[in-house]
């Protein structure tokens, strides 16, 4: 489905947090809980003025758990739902985004990355939320975690945020880091947007008997009507068979379990962001994301060498990077903490071979509030071109 935009308005000039705010309302938007948090605040700032212009729903939670509560129960009610938070706030709604992933709720959580562990740096940036935003949440499950590297990116990013969690029928996170959330830069906004609504049950479907996790599609996504709709039937966190009342064999915990993960892994080609641009007379790449990757961009202007800029972080492009490693002889991560995405670059590359030895990976790593400047990339590149 398209819809217009809400203003006429083609070109803007926003900071990245606003444009998550826009993105958000133009994807259709309806509902917004949270709880203030530095460097997120201005989302929460935005949807409170904003939703009650188009008759959606802010409200300020008493905290970062009952806030996520909040947006599950608004999704389940069938209204496109937001949460923003950051640091502490994120740890804090680990528990509910699992219920989220096992209930199979649609909901989107923006985590704008700053410095940490716990209090940390609260108004400067970081990127040290990666395997949090991936691994945070208990048990087996999948995750679709998206990061931007501009505030267009980040106005994107959040309604693909939207239709994948829509589609899917799943949590996804929205990862910024504190500078591009706080970047303000010129955007031009799409005159319509690409909207994707959940599936529901067809209007004669039979109320009494439905099934709301019993799943018949090749996508192995269920098809769970909107409470208060006339179905009756039951949500929970416990593994469930197709009636969503708990049964915990291992027949059904393991069907349940694959199935989560196999609807995530059908849409790949969906889900999956990522853009390689080799340079000709190099074979060395600077790998990144986030604004680390515009350091990693400059840097590699600079010196001649390629770019692989990662837009969705999970499911991490394995198959991409696998076939990246046979082009190239060295890859550099640049993250903005002490090493967390290049150990799944590592594992990605491990057992290539392309030029008669194992693909190189480096990491540029800093976690010390503050941006890593092209100048630290530069020297990294040309140490590497001499061997």
């Amino acid at each position: 489905m398209i819809l217009p935009f809400l203003d006429n308005s083609e070109i803007k000039f926003l900071q990245g947090n606003e444009a998550c705010v826009k993105a958000a309302l133009a994807v259709g938007c309806r509902f917004f809980a949270g709880y203030p948090i530095t460097p997120s605040t201005e989302i929460a700032e935005g949807m409170a003025k904003e939703l009650p212009k188009v008759n959606g729903t802010f409200i300020q939670m008493e905290d970062e758990i009952a806030s996520l509560g909040a947006v599950i129960g608004a999704s389940i009610c069938g209204v496109k739902s937001l949460t923003a938070t950051s640091g502490p706030g994120f740890s804090l709604k680990q528990e509910h985004i699992g219920y989220a992933v096992i209930a199979e709720i649609p909901c989107v959580i923006v985590n704008v990355m700053r410095g940490g562990p716990s209090t940390g740096l609260p108004t400067l940036p970081a990127q040290g939320d990666v395997m949090q935003a991936r691994w945070g949440t208990h048990g087996d499950h999948p995750a679709i975690v998206l990061s931007p590297s501009s505030v267009r990116e980040y106005y994107d990013l959040t309604i693909k945020a939207f239709n994948l969690s829509e589609k899917f029928r799943t949590p996804v996170i929205l990862l910024p880091d504190e500078v591009i959330a706080h970047t303000r830069e010129k955007v031009e906004i799409p005159k319509e947007t690409r909207i994707i609504n959940r599936q529901l049950p067809a209007p004669d479907a039979n109320k009494a008997k439905h099934q709301p996790y019993a799943v018949n599609s090749a996508d192995g996504v269920p098809v769970i009507p909107n409470f208060g709709e006339g179905f009756r039937f039951n949500i929970t966190g416990l593994v469930h068979d197709a009636t969503g009342f708990p049964a915990a064999t291992p027949e059904i915990t393991e069907k349940l379990l694959l199935r989560i993960h196999k609807k995530i892994a059908a849409g790949d080609n969906e889900i999956k962001g990522i853009e390689i641009n080799l340079a000709r007379n190099s074979d060395i790449v600077v790998l990144s994301y986030g604004s680390s990757f515009r350091s990693g961009a400059q840097a590699a202007s600079e010196t001649g060498v390629g770019t692989v800029k990662l837009t969705t972080l999970f499911p991490f492009p394995d198959k991409e990077i696998k076939e990246l490693a046979k082009k190239v002889k060295t890859i550099i991560v640049v993250e903005m903490n002490l090493g967390q995405l290049v150990r799944e670059v590592e594992r990605a590359v491990a057992g290539q071979s392309p030029h008669g030895g194992l693909v190189k990976v480096y990491g540029i790593n800093i976690s010390n509030g503050l941006l890593i400047h092209p100048e630290i990339i530069v020297r990294k590149i040309k140490e590497c071109q001499k061997t």
